[in-house]
């Protein structure tokens, strides 16, 4: 594959040329209420160049091998057509690097019928209580084998397996209708999915608990998020804010997101790197050929980092750190998280609850939505906190505000780390990625807080 790929790139008049081609597999099972909505298993073969040529960029993916270099001719002119300006990338030193991993348990060594056979005992779990009305169960596995190639030198072979599992339990009374779920996955290990019976069998039993449960009343709290949220915070509200290429594309971004601002308190501190082992978001190399790295984005509260492509490293003066990233061959790669995380601080639980007089502590998620620093989430379970202890369960609420607001509330952080490795990324129609985010439990001094 490495001559093939270089003898494709050979002879071509571009500023920068790169090849990529992929080899997949993949598993799908979904079921919705008790059917079996998807079951699939699947494989692929294809790849993509992208051309630059005078600033101009452009790109041809493909399913058929045998003309290549006529793809990459195609890419370059395009890149004409739209090139006015010079190209300018971040220099990267040429790699040549070829990978076997080995991946614990590897999904693909799992038949599809025993996939399945988990499954529906996972389904059968979801159905315990006479007041759920619908259940969604879903899993995926995925292995791609990536050969990347590019005109000034770097040839690297990779391997990257991932899993992910979500299941939901839907109960409804009357007009009231309430979800309880759980999503998790692994850098492809299928031992995740083997024994989640105590996880799955707990969630229509939640559901029938949140039924029950009052609303909160809306208004400023205290608020504690558990890790998990926590995590999703930090992904959604702050991380998305640094991905370079959002950055130097919107003014007002620039004036918001300027290096060395300060965001937080000096116990506040913030990460993202694929360097960061054995994690969804982990690898080796991006998709430019790029050395994952771990980079700080907040340390001591001040803004010192952010996440960079070889283009917008060189538009913005700044150094690669690995983050551009294709969710396959079909896609050319813009600057994504990898793995987002709040670093721990030296709270125990008790500390950020023994002296909130009336708060809400607030897990899970549903999800949210964010726009420039405005965000809203949905936690996915609550309770009141009275007197510094947890009290009665709340329906599951919404949080909302401006990120950099909440950042400064932000004012102590706990030494439990954890890691939410559920879900997936989405940025530029490229979804699901698979990414991580963690967090020990924070405590915010003010948040605005909904009923779910």
């Amino acid at each position: 594959m490495q001559d093939i790929i270089e003898k494709a790139l050979k002879s071509h008049n571009a500023d920068y040329l790169e090849l990529r081609i992929e080899e997949t597999e993949r598993s799908t099972l979904r079921y919705r209420g008790r059917d079996l909505e998807e079951i699939s298993q699947t494989t692929g073969l294809g790849g993509c160049v992208r051309a630059a040529v005078n600033g101009g960029w452009g790109f041809v993916s493909f399913n058929d091998l045998s003309q290549l270099q006529d793809r990459v001719a195609m890419a370059i002119r395009q890149a004409r057509l739209v090139g006015s300006t010079h190209t300018n990338l971040a220099e990267v030193k040429p790699t040549i690097s070829i990978s076997e991993t080995q991946f614990k348990a590897d999904p693909r060594l799992t038949t599809l019928q025993e996939k399945k056979r988990i499954l529906d005992q996972y389904l059968e779990l979801l159905w315990t209580e006479p007041k759920t009305q619908s259940a969604v169960l879903a899993y995926s596995d995925s292995y791609r084998k990536v050969h990347y190639g590019n005109n000034v030198g770097t040839y690297i072979s990779s391997h990257r397996s991932d899993v992910n599992f979500r299941a939901v339990s839907i109960a409804r009374e009357g007009g009231e209708v309430q979800q309880a779920g759980i999503s998790m996955g692994s850098l492809g290990d299928f031992t995740l999915m083997e024994n989640l019976y105590d996880e799955v069998a707990a969630l229509p039993k939640k559901a029938l608990e949140f039924l029950k449960a009052p609303p909160v009343k809306g208004g400023e709290y205290p608020v504690v998020l558990d890790p998990i949220l926590a995590g999703v915070f930090i992904h959604e509200a702050f991380g998305h804010l640094s991905e370079a290429d959002h950055v130097y594309e919107n003014l007002n971004l620039q004036e918001i997101m300027t290096l060395g601002r300060r965001f937080g308190g000096k116990h506040l501190n913030v990460v993202d790197g694929a360097a960061i082992p054995n994690l969804r978001g982990s690898y080796e190399y991006d998709d430019e050929g790029v050395p994952a790295t771990r980079t700080d984005l907040i340390r001591e509260g001040l803004l010192v980092g952010r996440l960079h492509s070889r283009e917008t490293a060189a538009k913005m003066g700044e150094t690669p750190t690995g983050n551009a990233r294709a969710i396959n061959y079909r896609f050319p790669p813009i600057v994504r998280m990898t793995n987002t995380i709040i670093e721990p601080g030296e709270a125990t639980f008790d500390d950020l609850i023994s002296d909130i007089k009336l708060g809400v502590y607030c897990g899970n998620w549903y999800g949210g939505m964010t726009s420039m620093e405005q965000f809203t989430f949905s936690a996915g379970e609550a309770h009141m906190i009275r007197n510094g202890r947890i009290a009665e369960l709340v329906r599951p609420v919404l949080l909302s505000g401006n990120v950099f607001v909440t950042l400064e509330n932000l004012d102590a952080i706990g030494n439990d780390l954890d890691i939410n490795q559920g879900g997936g990324c989405g940025k530029g129609g490229q979804s699901p990625l698979a990414v991580s985010n963690g967090s020990p439990h924070i405590r915010l001094k003010r948040c605005l807080v909904g009923g779910g």
